[in-house]
């Protein structure tokens, strides 16, 4: 069996994407709402250094994602009896990764952390959305 192969190229071009999709899902579209269920006041903008610590911080995370998940999607590959089509791995991909470590995760701050459901949905939906474009990027790639 050869070893796998995992596209560099494929991650960081998912990195990168992810990295605009966060920028959209969490300004344009839900960032007030976001803020809002979070407690956070408005009128206080961030510092530029807190912008590119979470930006930094973001872009680790989002490395962390697709190298992992490239490893896993390649990994099914060397699965005997099992050669699933492209869209197939995708979607697999994601909504198992989705809804074994995401989920979870998410379901924790509203049991512990008395998060609302309404930010339960901005941010589980979020962790889908760039799991779905990882896991496109990296298998089509």
């Amino acid at each position: 069996m050869e070893g796998i192969h995992i596209n560099y190229v494929a991650i960081v071009v998912a990195v990168v994407v992810n990295f605009i999709v966060g920028f959209i899902w969490y300004t344009p579209l839900f960032g007030k709402v976001w803020a809002k269920e979070n407690g956070f006041d408005t009128s206080i903008k961030p510092t530029g250094g807190q912008m590119a610590k979470g930006m930094i911080f973001m872009v680790i995370g989002n490395f962390f994602m697709a190298y992992v998940l490239a490893n896993n999607i390649a990994a099914w590959s060397y699965v005997p009896g099992v050669s699933p089509s492209p869209l197939a791995n995708v979607i697999s991909a994601s909504i198992f990764t989705w809804l074994g470590f995401f989920v979870p995760t998410d379901l924790s701050t509203v049991a512990w952390e008395n998060k609302s459901w309404k930010l339960f949905g901005i941010n589980t939906s979020y962790h889908f959305i760039t799991l779905l474009v990882a896991s496109a990027i990296l298998t089509y790639m």
